[in-house]
């Protein structure tokens, strides 16, 4: 990302539905990357790394973003194409963990009302 500005690293995770398995099969996978990698950079991001699987999910996207609505926005694009579903899921570093713990939260368990 330019500038230095924070950005938040996702994990994408999309499954093909027959239509998209279909357009993969005559496009191919170098080309559907290709495609993916322009509307993460279009979007302002940044792709580490794309794998295609086979399985319960098809692809599987390691991504840099500017935020979590760049994260939706590229979501519901790919949803309303009606070629697959994805999971977007943020990353947090060890330092963010680190960070996270280290905040005064409380919480009352369900039935543990003191």
């Amino acid at each position: 990302m330019k500038g230095g500005a924070s950005v938040v690293m996702f994990l994408a995770i999309a499954t093909y539905t027959t239509q998209g398995v279909s357009g993969l099969g005559t496009e191919g996978g170098t080309r559907r990357a290709e495609v993916v990698r322009a509307l993460i950079e279009n979007s302002g991001g940044r792709v580490e790394s794309l794998y295609f699987s086979f399985g319960k999910h098809d692809v599987y996207v390691l991504c840099d973003l500017r935020d979590n609505v760049v994260a939706a926005a590229l979501s519901l694009a790919v949803r309303a194409a009606g070629v697959g579903e994805t999971i977007m899921v943020p990353l947090l570093t060890p330092e963010d963990i680190d960070e996270a713990a280290k905040l005064p939260v409380t919480y009352e368990a369900p039935g543990r009302a003191g």
